[in-house]
């Protein structure tokens, strides 16, 4: 954490703003798929994110609340806040089913794939940020090496209902980023932000985990699974994301987030033995590329 007595000199607030922290939340996000595949058989999709949610935004929330005083939200913050906590928890509920019926792979670019489109239209229709050529562009290659990679071996295996879930995943996505977003750009802290959004999601989602046959919980493995999910894709990766928000508009930060599918591929090569076609990895170069002239995009301006 940067000295509070003093500002921080602009090579330390780099690393904690801007693109990297974003990126660096993706790569977490990236080993959901690989750390959800070892949770007990019969655990439900939707309770084993469910779960991470709870824990971690729970502990998001408290967190945030140590060793600072309460902000004072105006009436205009509280209702985007309102907003957000239902974005929040409708994530997991929605991906995790749509998985489910249409494995990791569509679900993955479908959400993913959609949700920086979302986040341009709905950033343009609110006026916020208008997106530029070069979101346009990077967006676009990323857009198309993440489906060259998740989809190059994903034949048959669509479902409409999944798509429409993961579709609507992504919108849930767009949208708490944008509200995120916009209370962080107006100065509110980032930490009580994602505390107040992600703990109020937590607890809006517990009823359906306790509902969801919890035993699975109580469980070595389960336990673990839902610890780490709790601890790092959402409590670590979403600071990670809340600081990128303090520079990055949210259009371009759910745009840099269409890593995580390459993440998720690369590791179900090295730790799950799957197998690439040659489609896949030219998608990893191309999606690569986008990310690059993304990046370099924000560090220009």
């Amino acid at each position: 954490m940067p000295n509070r007595t003093s500002p921080p000199t602009p090579a330390r607030a780099d690393l904690r703003t801007g693109p990297a922290p974003v990126l660096g939340a993706a790569v977490l996000w990236g080993t959901t798929g690989t750390t959800a595949s070892l949770a007990p058989a019969g655990a439900p999709a939707a309770a084993i994110g469910c779960a991470g949610l709870a824990l971690g935004g729970v502990l998001l929330y408290l967190t945030s609340l140590a060793g600072r005083p309460r902000p004072t939200w105006t009436r205009r913050e509280r209702w985007l806040l309102a907003a957000g906590v239902p974005a929040v928890a409708g994530y997991p509920v929605a991906f995790y089913p749509a998985v489910a019926r249409t494995g990791v792979a569509v679900a993955t670019v479908i959400a993913l794939g959609s949700a920086p489109v979302f986040a341009g239209l709905l950033a343009r229709v609110t006026g916020r940020h208008r997106p530029t050529a070069r979101w346009a562009a990077g967006t676009a290659a990323a857009v198309l090496g993440c489906a060259l990679l998740v989809l190059g071996g994903a034949a048959g295996r669509i479902d409409l209902a999944g798509v429409l879930l993961a579709a609507a995943a992504g919108l849930a996505y767009a949208g708490y980023s944008l509200i995120g977003g916009r209370l962080i750009g107006a100065g509110r802290p980032s930490d009580a932000v994602m505390g107040v959004l992600f703990g109020g999601a937590g607890l809006a989602v517990l009823p359906l985990v306790l509902a969801l046959d919890p035993r699975w919980l109580a469980t070595g493995a389960g336990a673990a699974v839902a610890g780490y999910l709790a601890l790092f894709t959402v409590f670590l990766a979403y600071r990670l994301f809340g600081y990128g928000l303090r520079r990055t508009p949210a259009a371009t930060a759910t745009a840099l987030t269409l890593a995580e599918p390459a993440v998720a591929a690369v590791l179900g090569v090295v730790v799950l033995g799957e197998r690439l076609p040659a489609a896949s990895w030219c998608g990893l170069a191309v999606s690569a590329a986008g990310l690059v002239l993304l990046t370099a995009g924000e560090r220009a301006g």
